[in-house]
């Protein structure tokens, strides 16, 4: 009677403990942070996170472009509570393409806005931006 009432124990643990790692494999997703167009008369732009705080609370980010070449010159990340992080010289994305991940500081980080200074290439008058989050 005591084992079985043992192996009982352990079956239920193990259904329980396969549902929260399922959980949290569904949560491991790209989703978009924010969206906007970008003008050719427009230098730079600055995209601000929708949603709630935990929809900002984030590992990686990344950004993708649509409609037009872009050349993006320097990206600026606004995290909350967290210093600021610079980076330039990204390159020129291909319309369709998107930039490598860059991590959050620490484990997770609230990503609050991004300004993103570019040039659209190819004679194009707009292009759509779309800052991408992973949690």
């Amino acid at each position: 009677m005591k084992v079985g009432f043992w192996v009982a124990c352990v079956g239920a643990a193990s259904v329980v403990l396969m549902g929260a790692a399922g959980s949290a494999r569904a949560a491991d997703e790209w989703y978009v942070l924010g969206e906007k167009t970008l003008k050719s008369s427009d230098p730079s732009t600055e995209i601000k996170s929708k949603g709630d705080r935990w929809e900002h609370d984030i590992k990686r980010m990344k950004i993708s472009v649509q409609g037009a070449d872009v050349e993006i010159t320097k990206v600026v990340l606004h995290w909350d509570g967290r210093p600021d992080d610079t980076v330039s010289n990204v390159g020129v994305l291909k319309s369709g393409g998107e930039t490598a991940p860059k991590d959050a500081p620490g484990l997770k980080a609230r990503l609050s806005s991004v300004v993103v200074q570019y040039k659209i290439l190819g004679g194009a008058a707009t292009a759509t931006l779309k800052l991408w989050g992973f949690d």
